[in-house]
């Protein structure tokens, strides 16, 4: 069965230190399993996402959301996948506002279109953050992003320690670059590189985590369909089987 992985570059900046991380991480999701993984990137830079004016003209809607912008294209992409890495960059001790307030929107718009009990869809979402400072909020970040996969009936994972124990997470030595990374990485500094094998071993285990998932579900599927709280998940499962 295929593995359908989403990243997505949480940064308004193109070509940055979150884009660099994000492919690298799923250069490694795709060499864990060649012949079963599909990767997309996704960035929000030069996109739209308007904050959730909380109209819940969604549950009229069967979930969908009476602002068009590029929430809807994200939506989607992110409900086909099966694993989702977020790289982002710290704001202000949070995620950027455009990824917050797509987070919120997808809550909502999910919620409203199951009856307000999101489904067991168990999707694997990690966590890549990186700040400018070594202290500046990154795993304020990555904690928002396993809440985020907790509410929305996913699990989060980690890769491997010392560099993620909850998330990849660095920082760029307090350079303001959009290349800061990737010039240190090139340097050999050791911070940049454990960032760097971080989101690697993150992206890795979301991967194999996922594998294992479906593989399990597949096995059980009589004792697990009788649960409809598991429809939407078996419904990807059959979709990706290859």
């Amino acid at each position: 069965m295929k593995i359908k992985v989403l990243g997505i570059s949480g940064s308004p900046r193109r070509y940055g230190n979150s884009q660099f991380l994000l492919e690298h991480a799923l250069e490694s999701a795709k060499a864990a399993a060649p012949d079963l993984v599909e990767t997309e990137p996704y960035t929000i830079a030069g996109k739209k996402f308007a904050g959730c004016i909380s109209c819940l003209k969604c549950a009229d809607l069967k979930g969908e959301c009476v602002q068009k912008d590029d929430f809807q294209e994200l939506r989607d992409k992110w409900y086909e996948a099966d694993v989702v890495i977020y790289s982002l960059p710290v704001y202000h001790m949070s995620v950027p506002g455009q990824v917050r307030c797509f987070i919120d929107r997808l809550g909502n718009a999910t919620y409203c279109y199951y009856n307000m009990s999101v489904p067991k869809v168990m999707k694997v979402i990690g966590a890549i953050a990186q700040g400018l400072h070594i202290f500046s909020g990154q795993e304020n970040v990555m904690m928002q992003i396993i809440n985020h996969a907790f509410l929305m009936g996913c699990i989060p994972v980690s890769g491997d320690g010392p560099e993620c124990y909850i998330g990849a997470g660095g920082w760029t030595s307090n350079d303001f670059g959009v290349g800061a990374l990737k010039q240190q990485t090139a340097d050999g500094q050791l911070d940049a590189t454990m960032t760097l094998n971080g989101a690697r071993s993150i992206a890795k285990r979301a991967v194999e985590l996922s594998l294992m998932l479906k593989s399990g579900a597949d096995m059980n599927r009589d004792r697990l369909s009788k649960d409809p709280m598991y429809g939407s998940f078996f419904k990807r499962l059959d979709a990706t089987k290859a």
